[in-house]
């Protein structure tokens, strides 16, 4: 059976999967750690009797939300980052914890995984955001994760990371960006809210429209999953939205999700592509000008990728005070990107 609580976690357990002598761990505590909504994180500290095992480790476990646990595993949440430790992680270069242990039970729902703690690294704020200073390392994180897998062929060798979900979000949300509205009409400008529901009735056309350059791509890479070091190092965690996917829209959301006054994201967002671009380029994949000014397009494109993460996460996790701020910015900022990059005009091909 999988223990999905710290409460579950006997000295037993914890000693065969940390790879322990037998009776060489005294005890154990845990205190919760992050923010995030999908599922339950908590640091461990261990007391070791004579055995040079890790001081702490990050336990993450299902979410104690009913709501929460549901949609993970109806989208493969958990699943996904369970296989991202297990089968992909060691392909790529991107920072990330070291992974301890990562098990899963058929329903897709039961699991636990241990994980090497980043401290000192702390974690980034999403509600306070980030200038082009802070970016460009994550910047350089995201290009580490593409390069490996630019145009592979790693979703036929590894099919679960192309679940497709999009009928299911395009059935859903309509009625989602309407309750989104409703709750955040006092909180958000009327043409944000209207960018929502031009969204949601576009929905079809945003998710099957065939991106320049495909590759596994993170899918939530944003401020609250980045670990920043002292030493200048960017660690990334929670895998849980892994797939097959354009790796312009890891870009365009970073930026868009992070960058508080639409005025400095237009002014830095272009030289932040470019280092992208540069970064890629350093790991074995060059762009030549029409790949380039093709990526720019996806770029533009998935300025959206915010506002449907925004949506659709906040209508479908525990709500709290915290969150709904969260999802607020996260509606808003890359809401404004997409407003002044023309995203809605180029699905339909109205705009170049």
């Amino acid at each position: 059976m999988i223990p999905v609580s710290p409460a579950e976690f006997g000295n037993d357990w914890l000693e065969r999967v940390l790879k322990a002598p037998v009776g060489s761990l005294r005890g154990m505590s845990a205190a919760p750690v992050g923010t995030g909504q999908m599922c339950d994180s908590f640091r461990l500290t261990l007391d070791w009797d004579g055995h040079a095992g890790p001081a702490t480790v990050i336990a993450k476990c299902p979410s104690h939300d009913e709501k929460s646990r549901y949609i993970a595993g109806v989208l493969g949440n958990y699943d996904k980052e369970v296989r991202w430790y297990r089968e992909l992680a060691g392909m790529s270069a991107v920072s990330k914890p070291h992974c301890y242990h990562a098990e899963i039970a058929d329903d897709g729902v039961t699991f636990a995984l241990l994980l090497g703690d980043c401290a000192p690294a702390v974690q980034a704020d999403q509600v306070a955001g980030a200038g082009a200073e802070r970016l460009r390392p994550a910047i350089g994180e995201l290009a580490a994760l593409h390069a490996p897998f630019w145009n592979g062929d790693t979703a036929e060798r590894h099919p679960w990371l192309a679940k497709d979900t999009r009928a299911m979000i395009e059935a859903a949300l309509p009625a989602l960006a309407e309750g989104f509205a409703e709750r955040y009409q006092g909180r958000l400008a009327p043409d944000i809210l209207a960018l929502a529901r031009a969204l949601a009735a576009n929905i079809g056309a945003y998710l099957n429209r065939e991106a320049s350059a495909w590759s596994v791509v993170h899918g939530d890479f944003r401020l609250d999953n980045l670990l920043y070091a002292p030493d200048g190092r960017v660690f990334v965690v929670d895998w849980q939205t892994v797939g097959i996917g354009c790796p312009f829209a890891d870009v365009a959301y970073l930026v868009g999700t992070s960058v508080a006054d639409p005025d400095e994201r237009a002014a830095i967002e272009a030289g932040l592509f470019d280092d992208y671009v540069e970064a890629l380029a350093s790991h074995d994949v060059v762009l030549d000008a029409a790949a380039r000014a093709a990526g720019w397009h996806d770029y533009r494109v998935n300025a959206l990728a915010g506002v449907l993460m925004a949506i659709f996460a906040s209508m479908n996790v525990e709500r709290t005070v915290r969150g709904d701020e969260m999802f607020a910015v996260m509606a808003e900022r890359p809401a404004r990107q997409a407003l002044a990059l023309g995203s809605l005009e180029l699905i339909d091909g109205k705009a170049h």
